[in-house]
């Protein structure tokens, strides 16, 4: 058995103790996001993940590197409104690595060559992402969905504000916005270990009051623009459609959780017969809601051949409306229901997994525990669905790549 537990202070702790493991999964989770890169400065956040994983710290070449000597793993992510920042170790090694994480992303040492050598990795991360229009369509949905907003602007970053970041910039956007926001550490493995008090750890008093001292804000999320033809390549294409949902504290964000899952790629969806099934339109797609501090956005992504879009299309929009109309079969609602609990409990099956899971919840909402996550699920019901549906089936968005030239 394990024994989850959730501990309010300067930098809550949420963890998962079972004796069990034979791994310590340690994550910082920051409220620090793309959307808080300044105008001009577009991938800014993600120069800065970089850069922390990669400098010096300590005694050691740098985090990633120490820790991926010992045998274990250590990776960082942006995202639009936050920042994860983990480690996978024996747990022998905990101690000192959740107080090497602490310092790398806390105090860390500026050195140009480590932000050159970043930059670099940088472009070689947009140039593999540019090739891949499965990821070139979201980023476009996003802007086309939040057009002049700062969601709409790429996590990975522009190319040529990413050329104008300089150590000053990086450094500036680490101590106005990354030290300012609220920052969780999440732990998953067989003890606490003591450092993950920072104190304990040896944070400098100045930095922990700055934690959560000035949290970033960003303009509020104007009304969706009017939907617009898509324009559909003479290739194969990737399709993006979808609309805003609800914000990640709602309450209804599971009725649009359960929606992705009733719509989802599951062979027990709906979509899938009418999409894949019966209509023969798609072999590859997927359905996901993701929710962030001010709105959600509810998504189907799928690979279309060419002259098959607009089909696809109306196959997607009409399993919306049905849903809207005449609410879900009471089967495929509860069918919806078990894979949406699954994915919450497959999630925390794996302990790196789980540590990311609940970074993700933790540094949203104030309570949170994997028992009432699946509660809320297990109470999502026909009527919530039908609402939901209705939500993104009138607000309805698409976009397309590669677009017609």
């Amino acid at each position: 058995m394990y024994e989850f537990t959730s501990q309010k202070g300067l930098v809550p702790v949420v963890s998962l103790i079972d004796e069990r493991l034979s791994t310590t999964t340690v994550c910082l989770a920051s409220r620090y996001g793309a959307q808080l890169d300044p105008l001009g400065q577009c991938g800014l956040a993600h120069v800065l993940e970089h850069v922390l994983m990669s400098t010096p710290v300590g005694s050691v070449p740098s985090l990633s590197e120490h820790v991926e000597r010992l045998g274990g793993h250590a990776n960082a992510e942006t995202g639009v409104d936050r920042m994860l920042f983990y480690a996978q170790v024996h747990p022998d090694d905990a101690e000192e690595v959740v107080a090497l994480l602490y310092q790398a992303v806390l105090q860390p040492r500026w050195l140009d060559g480590v932000l050159e050598q970043e930059k670099r990795a940088v472009f070689q991360e947009l140039a593999a992402a540019a090739a891949d229009h499965s990821d070139v369509v979201q980023d476009a949905f996003l802007a086309d969905f939040f057009p002049g907003h700062p969601m709409g602007r790429p996590v990975g970053g522009r190319k040529d504000d990413i050329e104008r970041c300089d150590t000053a910039s990086v450094a500036a956007a680490h101590e106005q916005r990354l030290l300012t926001s609220s920052l969780s550490v999440i732990v998953v493995g067989p003890r606490l270990p003591k450092t993950v008090d920072p104190e304990v750890a040896g944070m400098r008093p100045q930095t922990l009051a700055a934690i959560g001292s000035v949290p970033g804000t960003v303009p509020e999320v104007p009304p969706p623009p009017p939907p617009k033809p898509v324009r559909w390549s003479t290739e194969f294409t990737w399709l993006c459609a979808g609309a805003r949902s609800v914000p990640d504290h709602d309450p209804r964000r599971p009725h649009y959780n359960v929606l992705a899952q009733l719509l989802g790629s599951s062979p027990s969806s709906l979509l899938y017969r009418k999409l894949r099934g019966e209509a023969g339109l798609a072999y590859t797609f997927h359905a996901w809601n993701r929710g962030y501090a001010l709105t959600g956005a509810w998504r189907v992504l799928a690979g279309v051949e060419p002259g098959n879009g607009d089909a696809a299309l109306a196959v997607i929009q009409g399993a919306l409306d049905e849903v809207a109309t005449r609410g879900p079969d009471p089967d495929d609602l509860a069918s919806a229901r078990r894979q949406a609990r699954m994915h919450v409990l497959t999630s925390m099956d794996t302990p790196l997994d789980c540590a990311r899971f609940l970074a993700l919840r933790s540094s949203a909402a104030d309570a949170w525990s994997p028992t009432e996550e699946v509660a809320r699920i297990d109470a999502v019901d026909s009527d919530d669905l039908r609402e939901a549906a209705a939500r993104i089936r009138d607000g309805f968005w698409a976009t397309a790549s590669p677009v017609a030239s």
